[in-house]
């Protein structure tokens, strides 16, 4: 029993580095992503296929390779930069990685939120003398939030079980604390990380269906 109970404490321990992960990427890249929504319709060509670019390549490469290309590729080129040892250095490289790569998917969903509003309203809005950023957050961001709900809980509840991918640069998230007791005959643990991350993603779909709820005088 008291083996057990190490075993259940060390997971969860474990698990908080996914949730690390998971806030972090969320805090950073659903702001970046609406920049690089920006950046990709943008007027200005050069910038604008730039930008697609980038998000092209991101969202058409394995989240996994670009953990590898983030923390071991300094050391590889040899540049003079170089992230910080141990734990944390892992860490640090991995959420640098997970931002960038969702930023990128939330910034594809942004700009088909932000064109999906009729066009008309953005007149509308010059005819009754508001600015340009008034019609954005007064009468366009109210409803790109509205639309955009469902494909982002989407994102967000595959970023939960994206966080187990920090493993393959030696982060010790659950999964990879799990591996280490499958190694030694015991199959459990594995089988038990299911559950952690089916009561994190239950608890974000009440969540999200609430604000969905919330926002329903948006619909149409």
């Amino acid at each position: 029993m008291n083996q057990i109970l190490v075993i259940i404490n060390r997971l969860s321990e474990s698990f908080l580095l996914n949730c690390k992960l998971f806030a972090l990427t969320l805090l950073f890249s659903l702001p970046l992503g609406l920049v690089i929504a920006f950046g990709s319709m943008s007027r200005f060509r050069p910038l604008r296929w730039l930008v697609r670019t980038i998000v092209w390549v991101v969202r058409g490469t394995p989240l996994m390779l670009q953990l590898m290309i983030i923390f071991y590729g300094p050391g590889l080129l040899e540049m003079s930069f170089s992230w910080p040892g141990g734990d944390s250095g892992r860490f640090l490289a991995a959420t640098v990685a997970f931002v960038i790569n969702y930023a990128c998917y939330f910034s594809e969903i942004y700009r088909g939120g932000i064109e999906s509003i009729p066009r008309g309203q953005y007149e509308a809005g010059l005819v009754l003398g508001m600015t340009k950023s008034q019609i954005f957050f007064k009468v366009t961001l109210l409803q790109v939030i509205k639309r955009i709900l469902p494909p982002v809980g989407n994102e967000v509840i595959t970023l939960v079980k994206d966080t187990s991918l920090a493993r393959i640069i030696a982060n010790k998230e659950i999964i990879m604390m799990a591996g280490e007791y499958s190694s030694r005959g015991l199959i459990w643990p594995l089988f038990a990380t299911g559950i952690y991350f089916l009561i994190f993603v239950g608890v974000l779909t009440i969540l999200l269906d609430w604000l969905e709820k919330k926002l329903s005088y948006f619909r149409a």
